[in-house]
């Protein structure tokens, strides 16, 4: 009877229920390597394709990058060529697909907390295990912590109509929105151009609303343009509503839409995967590794080669032609950046104080080739006014562009040959500040940049006038500075005025 109960090692398991284990998708690529060289039952083959695979641990790897959306939706020559890029190893590619997936949505820190940060003009909203934090200013009402509040000089949480638990946010200057886990949009801000999708008001709103139109249409991610919005379904498709002066919307006119809209043309081509939203211009990439673009063609940033409106998606051409599978790309103000699927970087746009990383200032009207950073695997790419930050798959963090206000996070200008103007860094610089660190995401906003770190700790550089970098006492960090965010309600509070006083802060 004895017997029956007997403990057993994990050595004794048959080798494809520890195969199970491994390819479960609770483990980490750090997780399968320590396994792999701590025990003989994952570092051996135990005959199972022998040839191919050195370890269980490696079979496992595979099987995971082979489910990947991401990898599965590329073509053999693609496959082929970030695996040889990975230096012939599956865990490596399973590490840049996840970072690639975790940079550009939620963190997942080393201690289990999921976390996402997006910068605004003069505001932070920090996402910390489905609850909203926000600072700075509240221009329009965009920290949606009421009309009584212009300025929060910390993270203060959001309070939601009912308990709700948010896994996305992106905001603008005016205007935020929130996709909850449920797939509902919340938005708040100002609504005068109809970009929060309220239709019954067109004043500011100064706490999150439902989305009503959107009701049983699930969302996976949202992003704030300008006076406009883009949303994206959980089909991948793509709504949008606001301001359209410029074609913005991608309906084919220039009518305002009070309500999101469904665009038409992405059902034929296929679903998108990841949208970004400029100031008045949009990009979407397709689950193909497509990347289509439309609005203002101000600055080239359609990266079609002229300055024309596009009030329909439009593939970029420059991109199909060399047959390069778009992962992930980011609209600045006026240049844009792209990721590709070998983990390179591709920079169009207005080339300004050296904002696309090619040494010069010069426009590139398409999409060309960051040369500097080919010797590196790229994770996540992250443009605004000005400037460009490029997270490489180590966690070191590479800046270019203006340094106004210090948010590129150096601290002067000694030491840079390359740098023809004190405030200008031309070529990607890696940010030596924050080397101690494992960064897994960054955001920057108008003259401010946070990032979040592996083990989920929070650093902000930059303009701090309006406290959008959550401290009461510096008007401005001219190197990475941690941020203390609060995690829960009763940690915080929101001292406001009397009632009516719009001049109060939290």
């Amino acid at each position: 009877m004895g017997d029956r109960y007997r403990s057993i090692s994990i050595e004794d398991l048959p080798s494809h229920l520890i195969l199970e284990i491994l390819s479960c998708g609770r483990l980490s690529p750090v997780d399968l390597v320590f396994l792999e060289l701590t025990s003989r039952a994952f570092g051996g083959s135990h005959g199972l394709h022998p040839s191919k695979f050195r370890s269980l641990v490696e079979l496992a790897a595979f099987q995971l990058c082979s489910s990947h959306p991401t990898y599965s939706s590329m073509s053999v020559k693609s496959k082929e060529e970030i695996f040889n890029r990975c230096g012939s190893n599956w865990k490596r590619l399973l590490r840049f697909l996840q970072s690639v997936e975790q940079s550009s949505d939620t963190v997942e820190t080393s201690s289990g907390n999921q976390m996402q940060v997006t910068t605004g003009r003069f505001h932070t909203l920090l996402l910390h295990d489905s609850s909203v934090y926000s600072c700075g200013s509240s221009l329009s009402g965009v920290l949606g912590h009421g009309a009584e509040t212009t300025q929060c000089v910390a993270f203060t949480p959001i309070s939601f109509p009912h308990p709700t638990h948010v896994l996305q946010v992106s905001a603008s200057h005016n205007h935020a929105a929130f996709v909850t886990q449920s797939g509902e949009v919340y938005t708040c801000g100002d609504n005068s151009s109809y970009c929060c999708g309220q239709r019954e008001t067109a004043r500011l709103i100064f706490r999150p609303r439902l989305v009503e139109a959107l009701q049983g249409v699930p969302c996976r991610q949202v992003a704030a343009g300008l006076n406009f919005t883009v949303f994206l379904t959980r089909d991948g498709h793509v709504c949008t509503c606001g301001s359209n002066t410029y074609g913005q919307l991608g309906h084919g006119d220039t009518l305002e839409r009070s309500t999101p809209k469904m665009i038409e043309q992405f059902e034929a081509v296929g679903p998108v995967v990841q949208i970004a939203a400029g100031p008045s211009y949009v990009f979407a990439v397709l689950e193909n590794g497509a990347l289509y673009s439309f609005g203002s063609g101000s600055n080239f940033c359609l990266g079609h080669g002229e300055q024309h409106n596009e009030s329909n998606p439009r593939q970029i051409q420059s991109f199909r032609r060399r047959d390069v599978h778009v992962v992930r790309v980011s609209a600045g103000d006026e240049h844009a950046v792209a990721l590709d699927s070998n983990g390179l970087v591709y920079t169009w746009g207005k080339g300004y104080c050296g904002a696309l990383g090619h040494g010069d200032e010069i426009d590139k009207t398409t999409p060309e080739l960051v040369e500097n950073l080919k010797g590196h695997l790229a994770v996540q790419v992250c443009a605004r006014k000005r400037k460009t930050f490029v997270l490489e798959e180590h966690g070191f963090a590479y800046g270019f562009g203006r340094m106004g206000f210090g948010s590129l996070g150096f601290p002067d200008s000694l030491g840079f040959p390359d740098r023809g103007v004190s405030d200008k860094v031309m070529r990607p610089r890696i940010l030596d500040s924050l080397r101690a660190h494992r960064i897994s995401q960054i955001s920057t906003g108008l003259y401010h940049t946070v990032v979040i770190t592996s083990k989920g700790r929070l650093f902000g550089f930059g303009d701090n006038v309006r406290a959008q970098l959550g401290h009461d006492m510096l008007s401005a960090c001219l190197e990475p500075t941690e941020m203390f965010a609060q995690q829960t309600v009763d940690e915080m509070g929101c001292s406001s005025g009397m009632e009516g006083d719009s001049g109060s802060s939290c």
